[in-house]
């Protein structure tokens, strides 16, 4: 995926900026915004980045590369696990770390999770930047209530208030995590806006549009993988991808009556897909069951996840 932009400057920074947060806090919307360009999938469910997605910023002399983590939570299942290692991986390789608080939810107490992480965050003596989202849906006594509590924990060199959605405020954090990267020479191209494979990137788009039809916990029973990528003489691309759901009875939820529901998720992922590559996209779905996906380590190879025996 790439974007144009001028040469690079002579003299350079850049580094890694991990965004961690419990799920839900927004991290995909933001890096989204920090980025300019839709490079990670969005839902209004939880968890639904599984993996690590890289988008790749320009501010000035630096080149921010930012880490959008799986939101950290309290695992219960094999996958769980992978998603929440993957997401402690990259604090650990991230020059910067900042720490995403949903400042709506969080305004009258703190969640569970992210009192997790701040335990974690302590335990590691990490120190991070703290960014509250979401801040337009707050009134400002409780936002800076919420600042003041978080604040004194100690864990924090600085605060910001975003929020994603509508880009306040994500300029100025952009140009502060700019002048906090390390003097060096740009890590990537300077038209490369993310390291994600465009078969990957395929199927995300295509489990983003499920995530938005499908309800309750079937979401979470499925995963997609591009099995086939044919470039066409006449500039266009054909893409099939593979709906992978452990029961015959999700499968038929996933098409829909008459095949309904999965012809309108691929239309959606497919104008998706050509605004992004621009180009045409031949866009073909298939649903499969395979039971106990989530302990075939394929599956997670596919996903990006180190597979935990």
């Amino acid at each position: 995926m790439a974007t144009p932009t001028s040469p690079p400057p002579t003299e350079t920074r850049a580094g890694f900026v991990a965004l961690i947060g419990a799920p839900n806090s927004g991290k995909s919307t933001l890096l989204n915004a920090l980025v300019g360009a839709k490079v990670s999938i969005v839902s209004r469910k939880v968890q639904t980045t599984r993996a690590r997605v890289l988008g790749i910023a320009i501010e000035g002399a630096a080149q921010i590369a930012f880490v959008d983590t799986p939101g950290i939570f309290a695992p219960r299942k094999r996958l769980d696990r992978a998603m929440v290692a993957a997401a402690w991986q990259g604090v650990e390789d991230a020059d910067l770390v900042a720490l995403l608080v949903d400042a709506h939810a969080g305004a009258r107490s703190t969640d569970a999770e992210t009192e997790a992480i701040l335990a974690k965050l302590a335990e590691s003596k990490r120190k991070a930047v703290l960014v509250l989202n979401k801040v337009d849906l707050v009134n400002p006594p409780q936002l800076l209530g919420l600042a003041e509590r978080l604040n004194r924990t100690g864990l924090f060199t600085d605060t910001f208030m975003v929020s994603a959605l509508t880009g306040d405020g994500v300029g100025d954090l952009r140009r502060h995590f700019a002048k906090a990267m390390p003097e060096g020479p740009w890590l990537y191209p300077e038209d490369q806006i993310s390291d994600m494979p465009d078969r990957l990137l395929a199927a995300e788009l295509v489990r983003e549009q499920l995530f938005e039809t499908l309800h309750q916990e079937l979401p979470y029973a499925l995963t997609v993988e591009t099995e086939a990528w044919e470039e066409r003489k006449d500039g266009s691309v054909k893409i099939d991808c593979t709906i992978f759901v452990e029961r015959d009875s999700q499968r038929a939820i996933v098409l829909g009556k008459g095949g309904e529901r999965i012809k309108a998720a691929g239309a959606a992922a497919r104008k998706e897909l050509e605004d992004l590559f621009e180009r045409r996209v031949h866009l073909f779905l298939f649903v499969k069951v395979r039971d106990k996906w989530q302990d075939d380590p394929e599956r997670y190879r596919a996903m990006g996840l180190e597979w935990e025996g």
